[in-house]
């Protein structure tokens, strides 16, 4: 049973008023604090992962989260365990298949992909608890967040953002032109597996949230907005981060005043923001392609 089918007031539109209320129940303390976690994480990940035309792997690691969860669950350990053993797993599986050329890359990440996913059915229909369980693993939830899996999401979390910005400035530079960074010194091989490794962690993190479905919804919508809007790295970075924290907490707002799935609204808020970027940027006349300023070689 959801919270808006308890005793909850009514959305009163007095914000200040509807958060406090909120945050008075500690389950919804802890929802905010581990989606705020993740939106951030997500969408520091996700914005290279627009840059560098990498959603299909994206995609592929986030469905393969689902089977992940479910067999984690089958064997009576927490969904986020399967998440991140997976998630990262298949990011590893990924990195090692590149450079086999693009049509057997595609067919190999497809075929296990499919294969993967026909696994976590049969994880589902094995297992004998709640049925709303794989609507929970598919489009997330902000019920049953204990303080202990916040505590696991900061740590990872607080990990995949420092290695992000340990090889953020070479990882722009390997992003917009790999052929020259290869040739100043880049290890572009290596920081693609490394890149691979957090977008893993960070896709296993945010399925926790959104569910394995729509991970994009922070993953690739925030990121794709910010990059709509504007060109300078800096503050497009800056400004996904923001929009997937907003979108987050619109979302749990939402969701905790219906009976609606979470990653609904998340993903609601979240394209309505890149909607009307388009919009905007349509109106204003900005039809000149992305750019970025590539690193110099000292800074790379």
């Amino acid at each position: 049973m959801l919270p808006a089918d308890l005793a909850s007031p009514p959305w009163s539109w007095n914000v200040v008023a509807d958060f406090q209320q909120m945050w008075s129940f500690p389950f919804m303390v802890n929802a905010f604090r581990a989606g705020t976690i993740v939106a951030v994480v997500a969408a520091a990940v996700g914005w290279f992962v627009v840059m560098r035309r990498q959603t299909f792997a994206a995609h592929t690691v986030s469905a393969v989260a689902f089977p992940g969860a479910a067999g984690a669950v089958l064997l009576g350990a927490g969904a986020v365990y399967g998440y991140f053993t997976l998630c990262i797993a298949t990011a590893l599986v990924i990195a090692a298949v590149r450079g086999l050329g693009d049509r057997e890359e595609s067919a190999l990440t497809g075929t296990a992909q499919a294969f993967l996913l026909a696994c976590g059915y049969l994880f589902i229909a094995l297992y004998k608890g709640l049925l709303e369980g794989p609507q929970t693993i598919l489009f997330g939830t902000f019920l049953g967040i204990t303080d202990g899996q916040v505590t696991l999401l900061l740590c990872v979390g607080a990990a995949v953002l420092a290695m992000l910005a340990l090889i953020g400035r070479p990882l722009l530079f390997a992003s917009v032109d790999p052929q020259v960074a290869a040739a100043h010194g880049v290890p572009v091989r290596a920081l693609s597996v490394v890149f691979l490794v957090l977008l893993g962690a960070a896709t296993a993190e945010a399925s926790q949230i959104t569910g394995t479905l729509l991970v994009f919804a922070l993953m690739v919508i925030p990121a794709a907005t910010a990059q709509t809007l504007t060109a300078r790295p800096a503050a497009s970075l800056a400004l996904a981060v923001l929009l997937g924290v907003t979108a987050t907490w619109a979302g749990l707002a939402a969701a905790y005043y219906s009976p609606y799935p979470l990653g609904f609204f998340v993903t609601s808020f979240a394209f309505a923001g890149y909607v009307i970027a388009l919009g905007t940027r349509a109106l204003r006349g900005l039809r000149t392609p992305f750019a970025l300023t590539v690193p110099t070689e000292e800074a790379a």
